[in-house]
């Protein structure tokens, strides 16, 4: 019996793209909804899906787009993620990442589509008051960014107690390297990803790299976070449209690697994988940097049985050079 198909938005970005192409290898229909700001359509293209050009605020487009597809489930990308821009410009996350997501789930009712799996952040949880941070652990957003998430994961609770929506949030923690085979990986514009700075470094694209703090209560002194490969990430999500298909229950997951590196460490990584000198620039803390970010990510293992593939930071970063060289 073939597998149902479902409604990808945002599928055109550096997440949702992946897990495009993971539901294809599981043999779902992935269908995207994209409006293309910050997603690349020749990513679609190559992986042969179908795109709608569209905002997830447009209603009307929803209702048809609903009405003329039997769609089971819907996979959300389709955030605004900058961190330092959702407290400049704040309205711009709020009307995108709540006022838009709300539209889709309205219209998702109207259809009778009551399944959804949602892009959340590790950034809900705020400044950690434990490492590794469990899912219990309390939400207390430091940016507006964070704030729209944990808005997002409100409404989904209070929607599946009215309205039995059934959803999964998945807490990421950072988001890194590229498919194995080199078909998709990382193209923000602007980046601000560590991992792709370094490796653009280390093509020329940029002179050097920056190094926020080095005296943080670490090991080199340098910040800790938990990098994720992306196609781990696309896997989970594979996992979570399935229990809720299954008849799951609604719930939060984080995922992470459950241990991190440093900034230096990546750094130091890049060069071997590389060979090629990166020059850093040391410079001070930047405002609302935690030392350490690290997830448990038990919660996805034992009850999705989500086991990641690609842990190891080497791995991470030679699938995302091998991407950043034929990019480049």
């Amino acid at each position: 019996m073939a597998k149902p198909t479902i409604l990808v938005v945002g599928g055109a970005g550096y997440i949702g793209s992946h897990a495009v192409l993971a539901l294809q290898q599981a043999g779902y229909e992935a269908l995207v909804l994209d409006n293309l700001v910050y997603g690349h359509r020749e990513l679609v293209a190559k992986l042969g899906a179908e795109l709608v050009e569209g905002d997830m605020n447009d209603r009307a487009m929803l209702d048809q787009l609903f009405a003329s597809r039997e769609i089971a489930a819907v996979m959300h990308f389709a955030a605004y993620a900058y961190v330092g821009e959702s407290v400049t410009d704040p309205i711009k996350y709020y009307r995108n990442n709540v006022v838009a997501t709300l539209t889709l789930l309205e219209a998702m009712l109207a259809a009778n589509v009551k399944h959804f799996v949602f892009s959340s952040t590790c950034a809900t949880y705020g400044t950690p008051k434990s490492v590794p941070i469990p899912e219990d652990h309390p939400q207390n957003p430091i940016n507006p960014y964070g704030a729209t998430k944990l808005m997002v994961e409100r409404i989904l609770a209070d929607f599946d107690t009215a309205y039995g929506l059934k959803s999964v949030c998945f807490r990421y923690f950072n988001a890194a390297g590229a498919d194995p085979a080199g078909r998709l990986g990382e193209d923000h514009n602007p980046e601000t990803h560590l991992i792709p700075l370094v490796l653009q470094t280390a093509l020329g694209l940029r002179d050097s790299i920056s190094v926020f703090g080095t005296d943080y209560p670490t090991p080199d002194g340098t910040c800790i976070r938990d990098y994720i490969h992306v196609s781990d990430l696309a896997s989970a999500h594979i996992l979570g449209v399935e229990y809720l298909l299954k008849g799951g229950d609604s719930g939060a997951f984080n995922l992470g690697n459950g241990s991190g590196f440093s900034v230096k460490q990546v750094i130091e990584t890049a060069q071997q994988v590389t060979g090629r000198e990166i020059k850093v620039i040391e410079r001070e803390r930047r405002a609302g940097d935690p030392a350490a970010l690290i997830g448990t990510s038990e919660r996805a293992r034992t009850i999705l049985g989500w086991q990641p593939q690609y842990a190891e930071l080497t791995q991470i970063i030679s699938h995302a050079w091998n991407w950043h060289q034929q990019r480049h």
